[in-house]
């Protein structure tokens, strides 16, 4: 087919008309995408001054002279040369331990000075420096800790009116929005990191009272206790610490929400300590299988696996097989949402607790206790009764006279209520295994198995006797390097 000039020439304007546009599209394109990503600096210049960097000095010992740290003389026989060179001052060998330093982030969240950070930041400080934006450095006073929530309120004793940040609704977060972290990662001061909330109500074994918020926003060591801000420059978390095998940001960074780090400061700051409910309940996940099993549409809600006698739930009529599917109005899907939901009840306080048994729903009336420090709230034990995370990979808890009757009467032991370990559950272990025996040595109780735990070197092979069915059996292996890592 043949095209006149004429045509040939409409053609060639027709593809370029078409091009512009395309070009003037893509444009318009790039232009309103700019346009529609969050611009931070004006968050960031309103909050940062009231962020600070904290740096922590525990005291090390020193030497004396009527102790083993004791300067050491040297030796008659060495030559003058060594002598000189390993002792100039002519004082000996010096024994005795340096000064150890650490630090995190903090931010004001008062004008009269007073300060909030996580309590692993400060956790064994002989003295605490607060350093602000302006490079100021003042001593801070530690006012109370708590490290079930890992929350530390600090103060200035100072006439001066401080920046502060305030708390904002954590509670109203979704997936998908902006958040902005200001810290000091690797004593970087000042250093602002964004991204969404990857998630919510995620567990931390040493925190089960804390639903932590998940963010993809650039956590490292030296960010902790800074805060996580939502796009009104308001607190709605309190960043604490990474999930990683390097110790360094992978994507996965977890904070406080401000719920829980304010119900525990205002404890903190009015009476020094943090008072939690006490339901007085043990629970597990509900499996399909568990669900299938109890006739339950789905896996949802707490599992009761013990009841703690003269507890709240057992004064209320909660039993053993009972699923706690809601506790004061909100619903429970997983059952690790049940300890942070009664931990921070007050005590005292009258709940109602929906429960699924024998195939229908019943609502029951339960009276909070307070938790102490010998008491596991909405875990149901005690912490002395019970161990979580460690090197092996093991959750344990001791055995109750009740439930050793069931097992068959083991001679001591610990019971195995969490295999959290890839290399422990292929070498066999499973919950509710009782272990009689680590490397050979015999585990009276919970406090024999810590010992035991303590003396496990890294990269060695474990060798644990179980009891199962009625038969004890060895089951070694190599345990893993912990993978949590907490933030410093």
């Amino acid at each position: 087919m043949k095209y006149s000039t004429q045509a040939k020439s409409s053609y060639s304007g027709y593809l370029h008309a078409m091009l512009v546009l395309v070009l003037m599209s893509c444009s318009a394109s790039i232009a309103l995408a700019q346009k529609n990503l969050p611009d931070f600096t004006g968050l960031v210049d309103q909050a940062a001054a009231a962020v600070v960097n904290i740096e922590t000095i525990a005291f090390g010992s020193r030497p004396n002279a009527q102790s083993n740290d004791a300067p050491q003389q040297m030796p008659e026989d060495m030559p003058e040369f060594f002598r000189r060179f390993f002792d100039p001052r002519g004082e000996g060998f010096q024994r005795g331990q340096p000064d150890r330093r650490s630090g995190g982030s903090g931010f004001f969240i008062s004008s009269d000075g007073y300060l909030v950070t996580n309590n692993h930041v400060v956790d064994g400080a002989d003295e605490i420096m607060v350093r602000l934006e302006d490079r100021r450095e003042y001593k801070a006073k530690l006012i109370g800790t708590d490290e079930a929530s890992d929350i530390a309120l600090l103060k200035i004793d100072s006439d001066e009116s401080f920046p502060y940040l305030k708390f904002g609704d954590s509670t109203s977060l979704k997936r998908g929005e902006w958040v902005v972290a200001i810290g000091s990662p690797f004593s970087f001061e000042q250093t602002v990191t964004a991204g969404i909330v990857s998630g919510k109500g995620r567990q931390n074994a040493q925190q089960q009272y804390v639903p932590f918020i998940q963010s993809d926003v650039a956590i490292n060591r030296g960010n902790s206790g800074g805060p996580l801000l939502n796009m009104n420059g308001e607190v709605v978390g309190i960043n604490s610490w990474i999930l990683s095998n390097s110790g360094g940001y992978i994507g996965l960074s977890f904070s406080i929400p401000s719920e829980i780090a304010s119900n525990s400061v205002a404890q903190l700051r009015d009476k020094g300590f943090v008072s939690r409910g006490l339901l007085g309940v043990g629970i597990e996940v509900v499996t399909r299988e568990t669900a299938d099993a109890f006739d339950l549409d789905r896996p949802r809600g707490a599992l009761v696996n013990r009841i703690e006698e003269g507890g709240a739930a057992q004064k209320a009529g909660i039993k053993v097989g009972d699923i706690i599917v809601e506790f004061n109005g909100e619903p429970i899907n997983l059952y690790n949402e049940l300890p942070p939901m009664v931990g921070t009840t007050p005590p005292g306080s009258k709940v109602k607790v929906k429960v699924f048994r024998d195939g229908d729903l019943k609502t029951l009336t339960a009276e909070i206790k307070e938790l102490n420090n010998s008491s596991l709230a909405g875990g149901g034990g005690s912490a002395d009764e019970q161990i979580r995370s460690n090197v092996l990979g093991l959750a344990v808890e001791s055995i109750s006279d009740e439930r050793r009757d069931q097992l068959g009467n083991p001679e001591g032991g610990v019971i195995i209520t969490d295999v959290e370990s890839d290399a422990a559950y292929r070498a066999g272990l499973r919950k509710g295994d009782v272990i009689l025996m680590l490397n050979n040595e015999s585990i009276d109780d919970l406090s024999k198995f810590r010992k035991l735990v303590d003396d496990v070197k890294p990269g060695r092979s474990v060798a644990l006797l179980i009891y199962r069915d009625g038969i004890s059996t060895f089951r070694a292996y190599t345990p893993e390097p912990l993978s949590e890592e907490t933030d410093r």
